[in-house]
């Protein structure tokens, strides 16, 4: 098996759990990373083993087949596009950029140099959410006629003062729909396609100490003629629990509950508990929840044991993927265009409730 070569722009939080995400992971390598703080940029690549580069361009010399861009979301575009003109593949954390625009000027990029370009939703990794896909394609819903997810979290004042880009318009773009919601609205595409309408509200309701909203509420109507909504928050301590669920023609419903308990922040905490199916209602399967819930546990602590962070596992699993994607010539599974189409639901959710009125996502 190749081993591919992979670069790591940023030396921050996200970029730590990716690097560690990587150690021992067969066929991917990371050898170098590039950022603007020479410090910083020195001090990880001391902790890591890596070399260590001023530019985008000085990793192609370096040996560098792929970057993962791990830096604030405005800087997504520029950074991607420079790897990828540099001839790397990108891959780029969620979200992949800040607008439709952006995620266009990137996909073009890729297309010209002929390279790669994924974006990072590693809970499609879940067992607990590939089966709500599964389901779904197998038919056991009738047609998909109703979706929704909510995701109630907590976001305190020390979060946003952990980094000074966070919580701006300029340094962030946005906030919970941006930050924290990607991962459930890739998963709500991922299995219900595209978004023809929109018609959504948002505010910052409870932090006074930030610009960017901390809560979005959104009915859509799909391409297909289903309907479905979305309310997320940062806005309920200590932070509750991130669901998606779909419902079918049939009456049937298949849920995941992709967060519970504190929610998650990365490189400032792990993964609480595993992903859980608690709404499953397909005849016949009303059961399996219980089962799979005593499985996907007896997983986590099994990784536990040996010492594993789960929240490295899934990226690891996701950044595996990219690489076997590489070397089999195909698309990896979270495709730029995917990545895209998240970008455009948000996007319109922020148009809709700027001019109060519905829109259709570009």
């Amino acid at each position: 098996m190749r081993t591919i070569n992979f670069g790591i722009v940023t030396y921050g939080k996200v970029a730590r759990l990716q690097a560690k995400s990587m150690a021992g992971l067969g066929g991917v390598k990371l050898v170098a990373v590039q950022g603007r703080d020479a410090g910083k940029r020195e001090a990880f690549a001391r902790d890591f083993g890596l070399v260590p580069c001023e530019s985008i361009a000085d990793m192609a010399k370096a040996g560098v087949e792929a970057v993962i861009v791990s830096s604030p979301h405005p800087l997504h575009r520029e950074q991607a596009i420079e790897a990828l003109d540099a001839g790397m593949h990108v891959l780029v954390e969620k979200p992949m950029a800040l607008t439709t625009e952006d995620c266009d000027a990137m996909m073009e990029a890729a297309l010209r140099g002929g390279r790669s370009l994924g974006v990072i939703s590693q809970r499609r990794w879940f067992p607990a959410v590939r089966r709500v896909k599964e389901a779904v394609a197998a038919g056991k819903l009738g047609d998909t006629i109703l979706a929704d997810v909510v995701m109630f979290g907590w976001r305190d004042e020390a979060y946003y003062r952990s980094d000074p880009w966070r919580g701006s318009w300029s340094g962030e773009g946005g906030g919970v729909l941006v930050n924290q919601a990607p991962h459930q609205l890739d998963i709500l595409l991922w299995i219900m396609g595209p978004v023809a309408e929109v018609k959504a509200y948002w505010a910052n309701l409870n932090h006074p100490y930030i610009e960017v909203e901390d809560t979005a509420v959104a009915v859509l109507r799909f391409q297909s003629g289903a309907l479905g909504s979305v309310l997320v928050s940062n806005s309920q301590k200590p932070g509750i629990y991130a669901k998606v669920h779909v419902h079918g023609r049939n009456g049937a419903t298949a849920g995941v509950q992709t967060d519970g308990g504190a929610m998650f922040v990365a490189g400032m905490s792990s993964i609480v508990e595993p992903a859980k199916n608690e709404l499953w209602t397909i005849p016949g399967e009303e059961g399996f929840p219980a089962r799979w819930e005593a499985e996907d546990a007896a997983f986590f602590k099994d990784l536990a044991d040996k010492g594993v962070d789960a929240t490295e596992w899934y990226h690891a699993r996701q950044i595996e993927d990219f690489a076997a994607a590489l070397r089999e010539g195909r698309e990896p599974s979270v495709t730029a265009a995917e990545g895209r189409a998240a970008v455009a639901l948000f996007e319109a959710i922020y148009e809709s409730g700027r001019k109060g009125r519905a829109v259709r996502p570009r």
